[in-house]
């Protein structure tokens, strides 16, 4: 092995993350000795480990170079996100009747985005994603309700995403908060999907009152997992 490594600092960049790391790697190449003046030593054991030394340095100077060429890896695509709400009060006119939840505000988002109509949350690529929400529940008259609630892809109810909620008594306020986590494709969208036996309840939005700010009646926060590896 007559030369040292043949890698340039272009090279060296394609694997190495800092110029600190790439005057390092300089550094350790240019403390090892050539073939040639590995056969100055005067010893025939030292010329021995030298010549040791040269193999190993040769065998990864194959290996570093064969990283300095091998194709770039793909990007890491940025995670998708979405945060929405809304300020009204949403009511159940019709008892045992499916009715989706919809939003009206977007606080922020990427990638994630209300759709028409509102009740629907699309995303725009692939990806397993988890949609955390909360609701402010109350019942405006006495006797028992229950609040039933699920999640629709595409128009479809998911099997086993329902929820009972019990409220009793006039103004009977609750919070119902949970999470799903789906594999979703690009342009599908999501909705929450609720119904209550009793027409007294309802998804509650209230006005700002100092010191308090307002309350909206969901508050839905969806985030990409991100997935390693890929």
């Amino acid at each position: 092995m007559a030369n040292r490594i043949n890698l340039n600092r272009n090279d060296l960049a394609k694997f190495l993350p800092d110029q600190r790391a790439i005057r390092a790697f300089e550094e350790l190449f240019a403390s090892v000795p050539t073939a040639t003046e590995a056969n100055e030593f005067e010893s025939a054991g030292a010329q021995a480990n030298a010549q040791q030394a040269l193999d190993s340095i040769e065998r990864l100077s194959r290996l570093v170079e064969l990283y300095a060429t091998a194709p770039a890896p793909e990007p890491l695509r940025q995670l998708r996100y979405g945060t929405f709400y809304d300020t009204t009060t949403q009511t159940s006119t019709v008892i045992n009747t499916p009715k989706a939840v919809t939003f009206n505000s977007t606080d922020l988002s990427f990638g994630v985005r209300i759709g028409t109509p509102a009740s629907r949350i699309y995303v725009d690529s692939e990806g397993i994603y988890n949609f955390q929400f909360s609701m402010q529940l109350d019942k405006t008259a006495g006797g028992v309700g229950l609040f039933y609630l699920w999640a629709a892809i595409n128009g479809v109810d998911q099997t086993n995403s329902a929820t009972q909620v019990r409220l009793q008594g006039n103004n009977a306020e609750s919070v119902a908060a949970w999470n799903f986590v789906y594999r979703m494709n690009a342009g599908d969208y999501l909705e929450f999907v609720w119904s209550s036996d009793v027409t007294d309840l309802e998804i509650k939005a209230f006005t700002a009152a100092p010191p308090v700010p307002g309350i909206p009646s969901v508050i839905l926060t969806v985030t990409t997992v991100p997935l390693y590896g890929r």
